[in-house]
């Protein structure tokens, strides 16, 4: 604590001069054992486990994988291109299909691969990259019809795959359309990234990331004032979210929004107070044990190194091999956890059985096979989520909510979450 107070001293005293986001540093054996949590995930290498934001969060922290690493990007090119290559393909048809490609590659895992790609430091200008490019400018000049002339629609998958799509581009220096950056630019400057009243950080510093990469290339020179005014609208908002305990919105947006406020200094907007207090709270939820899911600790790896994705533009590409560390652990206790559907005909309310440590997943699969409770999930890069529950489907602009009774929403998802003895969890459809 009294480091704390310190560090927000000092902070305070050098924040007249110039503003800085700098987090205190962590102690490297915590950092290293967060980075060893993802080695077993490169072990997956089924086409749905597959993550590129793990290989970028690796390049980007001080420790790598050695030929673990290699065979991951390996396994992750043969993935992609042959997604890419079916999607370019008029022959390919879905019925003889066992690739693991999805229908329709998503704009934002594609990103994610060109980040991975930029980050072992591979430069366009093949056929095949020129290919992976023009397939991301097409996911955004579809999603930039969606929205709309009048800016009345939705992507249709988020604003935050919108931004990560720009700035794969940027990242790899590949100028973006001022009418698909200016679809952006008014999402920001007309609070689009606000839900039910709350603030999607994670998506406000996404667009951070891509307008700060846009203004240091000057690619948008037409734009450069309204991405100059959005870059300080987005610290604005991100700073105005910071909660009392130091965090951004909540713990697992900080990591991104650390992201956009390390990029660039400001003056007079309490920048590097507000970091060294958002430092000390993931410093604290690291030792809580927060961070268990890939994707989460792969967008936290960087900024405990003080990287960003904005550092993929010049990558560094002196790598170091770090032996893998398991970390085993036996739990025997049975706990009681209630699973509760009120947005099912009828109501679901059902006590199951699980051991201690068990994921909120294990709970529905042990619910699915004792219970009478049938759910299915769909892949992401962040875990499977619920698309539908005792047979209902979330519709358009719906999604399951998961809630820990009475109406406290999980901020992890069914893979990472895990229940505690006695705790009543609630899936509830939910309109967005």
């Amino acid at each position: 604590m009294e480091l704390l107070k310190a560090l927000l001293l000092l902070s305070g005293v050098f924040g007249a001069l110039a503003e800085f986001c700098v987090i205190p540093r962590i102690d490297s054996q915590l950092v290293e054992r967060l980075g060893q949590r993802l080695l077993p995930w490169m072990d997956r290498l089924s086409s749905e486990q597959l993550n590129p934001s793990i290989f970028v969060g690796l390049r980007l922290s001080s420790m790598q994988a050695g030929t673990k690493e290699d065979l991951y990007l390996h396994s992750l090119k043969l993935h992609y291109q042959q997604c890419l290559l079916r999607a370019w393909s008029t022959e390919s048809t879905s019925s003889d299909d066992n690739s693991g490609c999805p229908t329709k590659l998503s704009g934002g895992s594609l990103a994610l691969y060109l980040l991975a790609l930029r980050a072992n430091c591979e430069f366009f200008g093949s056929r095949k990259g020129d290919r992976m490019i023009s397939q991301l400018k097409w996911f955004l000049e579809d999603e930039k019809k969606a929205i709309g002339h009048n800016h009345e629609g939705h992507p249709h998958t988020s604003y935050y795959q919108y931004s990560l799509g720009i700035l794969a581009l940027c990242v790899h220096q590949k100028r973006v359309h001022d009418s698909v950056v200016g679809k952006l630019l008014y999402a920001v400057e007309h609070d689009f990234f606000t839900y039910q009243g709350h603030l999607s950080v994670d998506t406000e510093a996404m667009a951070g990331l891509a307008f700060t990469c846009l203004e240091r290339f000057n690619f948008n020179s037409d734009l450069s004032p309204r991405i100059t005014k959005a870059i300080e609208t987005v610290r604005g908002k991100i700073l105005k979210a910071q909660a009392p305990e130091g965090y951004f919105g909540n713990i697992y947006s900080t990591p991104l929004a650390l992201q956009m406020l390390m990029t660039s200094p400001a003056s007079g907007v309490g920048l590097g107070t507000a970091c060294v207090k958002a430092g000390a709270s993931l410093l604290l939820s690291l030792q809580d044990g927060a961070f268990q899911n890939p994707l989460m600790i792969s967008q936290l790896l960087p900024i405990l190194n003080h990287k960003t994705y904005l550092d993929l533009i010049f990558p560094d590409c002196q790598f170091m091999l770090v032996p893998a560390v398991e970390d085993s652990a036996h739990l025997s206790e049975i706990i009681s956890v209630t699973l509760k559907v009120s947005s099912a005909l009828p109501p679901y309310e059902q006590t199951i059985f699980v051991f201690a440590g068990s994921s909120l997943e294990d709970v529905l699969k042990m619910a699915q096979d004792t219970r009478g409770f049938t759910y299915e999930t769909q892949a992401s890069l962040s875990g499977p989520y619920l698309t539908s529950v005792l047979g209902k489907e979330a519709g358009d602009r719906e999604y399951w909510q998961l809630l820990r009774a009475p109406s406290t929403p999980l901020l992890q998802g069914i893979a990472d979450y895990k229940p505690r003895d006695g705790e009543t969890i609630e899936l509830r459809l939910v309109r967005w």
